[in-house]
């Protein structure tokens, strides 16, 4: 599966060089974007494996950049690199503190930013792998049973037309549909041939068109509004 990074920084001649030289992995697709704002629209499309961002940018620098991804649940686990030629050992105390996960002075060797950024994507796979969601599977897999187990009985349980119209994008609804039988993220992943940080933002999003705050809350309101079956 493609892994996406996203490289956000000022200078094109970075930018450019890292794309090129990154992206000869092709196991990898380096996107660009030249300043914080345009990275945080690119975000809202589709969400990265990993991010490279430079420190010192005009408006909104790689810190305040920083804050805004761990502000949102979204993106609060994206791995993050920074690049900077601020060296100081207070700066990396800085940057570290803010919550990146590597910290890279210009110049540097491009050899060893492929080596944090395997490491990093590699780390990020054992967290997904060990997530707590795996251990709930059980307990919503007998939920959505029980659920749908009601749905035949129509005397234990009434099913409604849902009083607001909900309009999902046909992957919000693949998405929802997998929910339905059970499956978790990196398994709805897999089906899909996405991220697992992309099925993570559809499920948010579906959180919040449906108003629910769980996955088992989310099975049961779509289950009883026939959004799915």
């Amino acid at each position: 599966m493609t892994e996406h990074i996203l490289l956000v920084d000022d200078e094109p001649g970075i930018r450019e060089s890292l794309q090129a030289y990154l992206g000869d992995n092709e196991h990898w697709q380096v996107d660009v974007a030249s300043n914080a704002q345009e990275a945080w629209g690119m975000l809202q499309d589709h969400v990265p494996d990993i991010i490279i961002s430079d420190i010192m940018m005009p408006e909104v620098n790689g810190l305040e950049f920083l804050a805004q991804l761990k502000e949102d649940i979204r993106f609060q686990n994206i791995p993050v690199v920074f690049l900077t030629a601020k060296g100081m050992t207070t700066d990396r105390i800085e940057g570290y503190t803010a919550g990146c996960d590597a910290y890279l002075p210009k110049p540097f060797d491009p050899d060893e930013l492929e080596a944090i950024v395997k490491n990093l994507l590699e780390k990020s796979k054992v967290r997904q792998e060990n997530s707590p969601q795996t251990s709930q599977l059980e307990e919503l897999v007998k939920d959505v049973k029980d659920i749908k187990d009601k749905l035949d009985n129509p005397n234990k349980f009434n099913v409604t037309e849902s009083a607001i119209k909900i309009d999902l994008t046909p992957r919000e609804q693949s998405v929802l549909d997998l929910v339905a039988q059970g499956l978790m993220n990196k398994e709805i992943a897999k089906t899909l041939q996405t991220s697992v940080r992309n099925v993570e933002k559809y499920v948010s999003r579906l959180f919040s068109k449906t108003g629910t705050n769980s996955r088992t809350e989310l099975v049961r309101f779509a289950l009883t509004h026939g959004l799915t079956e």
